[in-house]
């Protein structure tokens, strides 16, 4: 499985919004623990071609902060389960997914507001 997060960089935290994110913390998870992880900057994706582009490297499972609604429809039409409105330390965020006690919105898409896709 892979688990993509919104990361910023300088301080490790899960970016809080997908479409402007500068890059996604990937990890690679086996047997349930992270064997790797790696940092992919988002580059010239825009917000409509960001769920393609983890598809493409083959992501399972998103975490992030904000997103639009149009994001959110794309990520699911892409077979990319969902975690938004997730704060703090990227790679705890993971351990939490990864024990089942990760604190997250399911209405994350629905408190940003209008999508400018």
């Amino acid at each position: 499985m892979k688990i993509a997060v919104t990361y910023d960089e300088p301080t490790g935290e899960v970016f809080q919004h997908f479409g402007q994110t500068p890059a996604f913390r990937v990890y690679d998870v086996k047997d349930g623990k992270v064997a790797a992880s790696g940092i992919i900057p988002s580059g010239e994706y825009s917000h409509g071609l960001l769920a393609g582009f983890l598809k493409d490297l083959g992501v399972d499972v998103l975490i992030c902060g904000g997103l639009g609604m149009g994001a959110k429809v794309r990520l699911e039409e892409a077979g990319i389960k969902l975690f938004g409105g997730v704060k703090g330390d990227a790679d705890k965020a993971v351990e939490d997914y990864l024990n089942g006690t990760l604190d997250f919105d399911p209405l994350a898409a629905e408190h940003h507001g209008p999508c400018h896709m």
